[in-house]
Formats: C-alpha cells, sequence, structure tokens
C-alpha cells in the first residue's frame, strides 16, 4: 500500500482511505446514523488487519 506524508509531520498514512462527507452532508439527505456507525466500526477493524489507515472528514 502507497502512503503519503501527512503536512509537515513525521505522519504517513495510506494513499486510499475513506471519505466521510457524504455520510451526514452534501450527498442527499443524512444516513443512517446506526448504519454510518456500523460502517465506521467495520472500517476500523478491518484496518487492524490491513494497511489502510486514513478516515477523512471535513470540518465545516
Amino acid at each position: 500500500m502507497q502512503t503519503r506524508k501527512l503536512g509537515n509531520s513525521n505522519l504517513e498514512v495510506s494513499a486510499i482511505g475513506l471519505g466521510c462527507m457524504g455520510m451526514s452532508f452534501s450527498d442527499g439527505p443524512p444516513k443512517d446514523t446506526q448504519e454510518m456507525t456500523a460502517l465506521l466500526g467495520a472500517v476500523v477493524d478491518r484496518d487492524r488487519h490491513s494497511s489502510e489507515n486514513w478516515v477523512e472528514t471535513p470540518s465545516f
């Protein structure tokens, strides 16, 4: 898995991640909270066993 350096820090994140903006904003009505919580839980669990480690959340 390719990684990218995060800003001016020494942190690296996977080049591919999960964009979360559409879960609650901008992509039609908000999604079901329980479904989105389950999805994030599955991503976190999967990330323990893979090299993907980037979950992007916008700050508006």
